[in-house]
């Protein structure tokens, strides 16, 4: 994994609640240019893994850092819950494939 760093959960509640591993500011920074070239609409595709369980998604941006999106399937997997730490460890998704079909995939 390019990136791995520790991320706490947070929820954003819009319609209905999303949680998300708010990433620190330094590693957002690291990402960012990176990333360069590679946004969409200011997100940037990755490939997460946290536990056992790999998956792709999109950072949003928010803030001058960047927020990773938790699935309800991940959340579940890996028994997240609001508030926690999670480890994560993270590669751009330069070619926006999916992760390794060996490991539980929820992307």
């Amino acid at each position: 994994m390019e990136f791995e760093f520790p991320a706490t959960v947070i929820e954003w509640r819009g319609p209905a609640p999303f949680y998300y591993a708010d990433i620190p500011v330094e590693d957002s920074d690291d990402v960012k240019d990176a990333a360069k070239g590679m946004e969409y609409w200011g997100q940037v595709p990755v490939v997460v893994r946290i536990g056992d369980t790999d998956f792709t998604t999109a950072l949003f941006p928010k803030d001058g850092r960047y927020l990773l999106p938790l699935r309800d399937a991940v959340r579940r997997a890996e028994g997240i819950e609001l508030g926690m730490t999670v480890e994560v460890g993270m590669d751009l998704n330069r070619d926006r494939t999916r992760p390794d079909a060996q490991r539980r995939n929820l992307g």
